[in-house]
């Protein structure tokens, strides 16, 4: 075989190699104008936005508010028969109730502050 043959083979398959790239690249620009024209009639069968009027709006009184109280964990019931341990379904269903003093606990004045941060704690 001559140079000429080596040549023109490999030119015809550098031709091949580039038709088939741009093939490829019609197809997924293709397919991606099929997915977004898709995409667009899905959003034309859905509910349209609600108006303003239909927007929930204020109660009368005003905004709510979230409500600040103390807190006081119930005890832990014995076991009435003599039994080891209670069951969950025998603990009643709130694990706290409101508590008398409805002040905040501040810190002692001279104590330290959390955990390591080398104050003294409470004294």
């Amino acid at each position: 075989m001559s140079t000429a043959t080596f040549v023109l083979a490999a030119s015809s398959s550098e031709v091949l190699n580039v038709i088939a790239a741009f093939a490829g690249g019609l197809f997924i620009a293709g397919a991606l104008v099929w997915a977004v024209q898709f995409g667009m009639r899905v959003q034309d069968r859905e509910l349209p936005r609600p108006l303003s009027e239909e927007q929930p709006h204020l109660p009368e009184t005003g905004p709510v508010h979230e409500i600040r109280e103390m807190r006081e964990p119930d005890e832990m019931p014995a076991a009435a028969d003599g039994r080891e341990r209670l069951m969950p379904y025998q603990l009643r269903h709130s694990g706290s109730r409101r508590g008398k003093d409805q002040h905040r606990k501040r810190w002692q004045p001279g104590s330290g502050g959390g955990f390591g941060s080398g104050g003294l704690g409470h004294v």
